[in-house]
């Protein structure tokens, strides 16, 4: 079962054009700022944060303690395409993007 996914993950890096990833930063990139965006309108409207990272920066303020998490995660994607693994950024942007659905779905209901 290993050596099926090692080699199904090594095939697709190897397929990865560099327009597909500057798609993918480009995706990431819009994520990482709506997650932001939705993360400081929902403290303001008083949700509290799930994160523990971020709960534990909360301390220097919210937009700060955002603003840190965004720039780490920007961080590790500029990691990630220097070191030619730019398919962990589109599976990530899956993640950001239930993240941002999640938001939403917050604000919503607040």
């Amino acid at each position: 079962m290993g050596k099926i996914t090692s080699d199904v993950i090594q095939q697709e890096a190897q397929t990865l054009t560099e327009d597909d990833t500057m798609v993918y930063v480009q995706v990431f990139l819009y994520l990482q700022v709506l997650d932001l965006l939705t993360t400081l309108v929902g403290f303001k409207l008083g949700i509290s944060e799930a994160s523990p990272f971020i709960r534990s920066l909360l301390h220097f303020g919210p937009s700060f303690a955002v603003a840190a998490s965004k720039i780490v995660a920007v961080c590790l994607a500029g990691i990630c395409v220097g070191l030619h693994r730019s398919y962990l950024v589109r599976w990530i942007n899956y993640w950001f993007a239930g993240l941002v659905i999640w938001n939403l779905f917050n604000i919503l209901l607040a």
